[in-house]
C-alpha cells in the first residue's frame, strides 16, 4: 500500500510539473497571438491595392498578354506550402497535411516548403523539394517573400510548372482555422475579376501597361504569400493556445481523480493501522 501511494505521489507531481508547461504555453500563444492577427490585418491593404492595379491593366487593355496571364504546356504543379515550425498545436500541422493530400491527389507536383513541419513531411515521403531555403516561417520577413515570388515567377517564365498554387491555414476565429488554397500562378481571371473599389479617371502606364503588370505581379505574389503567412503564424498560435488550453484542463482533472485516489488509500492505510494497533491491544 506504502509504495503504491508512493507512486501515485510521484506521478500527481509528474502532472503538476506537464501541466505548468501547458499554462505557460497557452499564455505564451495567447500574447503573441494578438499581435499576429494584427499583422495579417494590417497586410490586407496593400494585397488590394496589388490586386486593383492588375485588374485595372488587364481590364483596360483589350490585346493585353502577359507570360503570367497563360498557363504553360507543363502539366506539372507547384505547391507552396505553409506550415509550423513546431507541435503542441493539435491538428494544426496534421489538416492542412491532409487537405494537401486531397488538393495533389492524382497530379504531378513539386513543393516550396514553408515552416521546419512542411520540410520534414515532405523528406520523409521523397517529394521533390524546389528550395528549403526558407525552411523556418518564425524567420521569414517581407524581403524573403519577395524572393520566394522571384522564385515562383522565373520559374514560370521558364515552363517548369503550368500552375503554381498556395496552400496554407486561414484564421477563421480564435476556435475556428481552416486549411485553404489559393492560385498563384497563372493570373488568367484577372479579366472576369471584381475591383475592390471604383476606379476614377484614365491611367497612362509607362513604359507600357505589359511592362507594369509583369513588375507588378511579383510584387503582389510577395503580398499574397506574406499575408497567408501571417494568417497560418496566426491559426498555429490560436491552435496552440486551444490545445494546451484542453492539455491544462485534462491534467487538472486527471491531478484531481489521483488525488480523491491518495486520499483515499491513505484514510485506508490509516484505519487498517488503526485496526491492528486495536487488535494487538486487546491480545495482550
Amino acid at each position: 500500500m506504502a509504495s503504491n501511494m508512493k507512486a501515485v505521489k510521484l506521478r500527481m507531481k509528474s502532472i503538476e510539473s506537464t501541466m505548468q508547461i501547458t499554462r505557460a504555453m497557452q499564455l505564451v500563444a495567447a500574447s503573441k497571438l494578438r499581435k499576429a492577427k494584427e499583422k495579417a490585418d494590417n497586410t490586407r491593404p496593400s494585397f488590394g491595392i496589388l490586386r486593383n492595379t492588375l485588374i485595372d491593366i488587364s481590364k483596360r487593355n483589350t490585346e493585353f498578354t502577359s507570360v503570367y496571364s497563360k498557363a504553360s504546356d507543363s502539366p506539372r504543379w507547384l505547391y507552396v506550402v505553409i506550415a509550423g515550425d513546431r507541435g503542441m498545436a493539435g491538428g494544426y500541422n496534421s489538416n492542412l497535411f491532409k487537405k494537401m493530400v486531397e488538393l495533389s491527389q492524382g497530379k504531378d507536383y513539386d513543393v516550396l516548403p514553408l515552416g521546419k513541419k512542411t520540410v520534414e513531411y515532405y523528406k520523409r515521403r521523397n517529394v521533390t523539394i524546389l528550395t528549403d531555403s526558407f525552411a523556418e516561417v518564425a524567420d521569414i520577413n517581407m524581403g524573403d517573400c519577395f524572393s520566394i515570388a522571384n522564385i515562383i515567377c522565373e520559374v514560370f517564365r521558364k515552363g517548369n510548372y503550368g500552375h503554381i498554387a498556395l496552400v496554407y491555414t486561414g484564421f477563421v476565429s480564435m476556435l475556428t482555422q481552416r486549411p485553404d488554397q489559393t492560385s498563384l500562378l497563372p493570373l488568367s481571371d484577372f479579366r472576369e475579376a471584381e475591383r475592390e473599389e471604383e476606379s476614377s479617371g484614365i491611367i497612362l502606364y509607362e513604359p507600357d501597361s505589359e511592362t507594369v503588370f509583369d513588375a507588378v505581379v511579383p510584387q503582389y505574389l510577395a503580398a499574397l504569400i506574406y499575408g497567408a503567412m501571417n494568417e497560418s503564424i496566426a491559426s498555429e498560435l490560436a491552435a496552440r493556445r486551444t490545445a494546451m488550453d484542453a492539455a491544462t484542463k485534462n491534467a487538472g482533472e486527471m491531478l484531481d481523480k489521483l488525488a480523491l485516489y491518495y486520499n483515499r488509500a491513505r484514510q485506508a492505510s490509516i484505519t487498517q493501522e488503526i485496526t491492528e494497533i486495536v487488535a494487538g491491544a486487546e491480545g495482550t
